[in-house]
């Protein structure tokens, strides 16, 4: 009965739904919109390595009040420190140290500007493991006599050579120095928070890159990964005493370097998105809202037109209880279809958003469900006080008028 009396108003039916699936489009294209920004950093995080370290001078959170001043003076780490580390930390399964520069890389009159190049010693594709389209990686002889060969991404490939495969063997100027491409990383796709960017990178041998660039002047780091049975808080804790040991710190020195654990970055941004869910929440309710009062309107207007009917229902002896059940069925089935016009509004856009600016937007189950339950509260509440008068209406004076 509810859903006819819905088909017999098409127009004022049409009206109370835009209302409502403005609102859900607000609301859950908001949530859509910050999980999935979330869910990509995550991602991107997870992307730079499970179980990994980061030794680094600085430490890579800290918020607004973050000391720098404290952290300025520390001493980089030190390659010849990757040997001490392998050799003194039994939780270690793979270490590599690394610096990275932004420069420039020419070939045949091209010039491409603010290129990663990444100058890494030989376990760096244990920790970090790359895919390549073409050709292959950096060989241990490579590596220990300094070969000027170099793996590249995708995008400086495409941009120097057309095509990827094509730079092959082909040798490129870095300061001024031949490099001979000898594989090309296969496309990782744009990022928001940049990452290890390998499709625009280049990556060398460390004997290599430090003839070209001074180490000071590259924020060089060591990056250690553990073996799979041991946590990452497990793995920080020995290389805290490893790194003091090499430091020949007392114990009432405070630590001279930072141990960066991605997992804590990925716990800190879960924590961040907190608010932001709240606040797009907040917005898409007002909309809501909005909506809401639409409803309550045409359900009012509603059991106005049809008191005759409500007091003949009830003259042959319909119970209270049925009659408002009838009524917020009506608003809740208004207000579940404006959510599913909605949430296929909200679906749309993120495919269309996602092929344009190639970040995928998703719209989680959770979402759909939420859609639902957000559907079917705004129609009790909205539907509530009509369908409460319509169920204490006398049947004698209903008929009458």
């Amino acid at each position: 009965m509810a859903l006819q009396e819905l088909l017999k108003n098409k127009l004022r039916t049409f009206l109370s739904l835009f209302g409502v699936t403005i609102g859900i489009f607000c609301i859950i294209g908001v949530l859509a919109t910050v999980n999935s920004l979330q869910r990509n950093i995550q991602n991107e995080i997870k992307a730079m390595g499970d179980n990994i370290i980061f030794i680094d001078k600085w430490v890579w959170s800290g918020g607004p009040d973050y000391p720098w001043w404290k952290f300025v003076n520390r001493p980089y780490p030190k390659y010849y420190e990757l040997k001490q580390i392998r050799e003194r930390s039994p939780g270690t399964q793979y270490a590599a140290f690394f610096y990275d520069v932004s420069d420039n890389i020419e070939f045949g009159g091209s010039l491409l500007n603010g290129v990663k190049v990444y100058g890494v010693s030989e376990e760096y594709n244990d920790v970090q493991k790359l895919t390549f389209d073409n050709g292959r990686y950096i060989s241990d002889a490579e590596f220990s006599y300094g070969t000027n060969v170099a793996v590249i991404g995708d995008e400086v490939a495409t941009k120097l050579f057309t095509i990827p495969e094509a730079a092959i063997n082909k040798q490129i100027k870095l300061k001024g120095r031949l490099v001979k491409v000898i594989g090309t990383i296969k496309k990782q796709g744009k990022q928001i928070t940049g990452g290890w960017n390998f499709d625009k990178c280049i990556i060398i041998p460390y004997q290599f890159a430090k003839t070209i660039y001074l180490e000071r002047y590259s924020d060089p780091k060591i990056i250690v990964k553990g073996y799979d049975q041991i946590s990452s808080t497990a793995l920080k804790d020995e290389l805290e005493g490893v790194m003091r040991s090499i430091h020949r710190l007392s114990p009432t020195k405070e630590s001279d370097f930072a141990l960066n654990d991605l997992n804590d970055i990925s716990k800190e941004v879960e924590a961040a998105f907190v608010g932001l869910n709240i606040g797009g929440a907040i917005i898409g309710g007002i909309s809501l809202i909005v909506g809401l009062f639409g409803v309550a309107n045409i359900m009012f207007v509603t059991v106005k037109e049809r008191t005759s009917q409500i007091g003949l229902k009830k003259a042959i002896g319909a119970k209270k209880h049925i009659i408002l059940t009838e009524f917020l069925l009506e608003a809740a089935f208004l207000c579940i279809i404006g959510g599913l016009i909605g949430l296929a509004l909200v679906a749309g856009l993120a495919v269309i958003l996602t092929k344009a600016l190639e970040f995928p937007i998703y719209v989680s189950v959770s979402n759909m469900v939420w859609t639902f339950i957000i559907c079917i509260l705004v129609g009790i509440i909205a539907g509530i006080i009509p369908a409460m008068q319509a169920a204490k209406m006398d049947p004698v004076v209903a008929i009458r008028s």
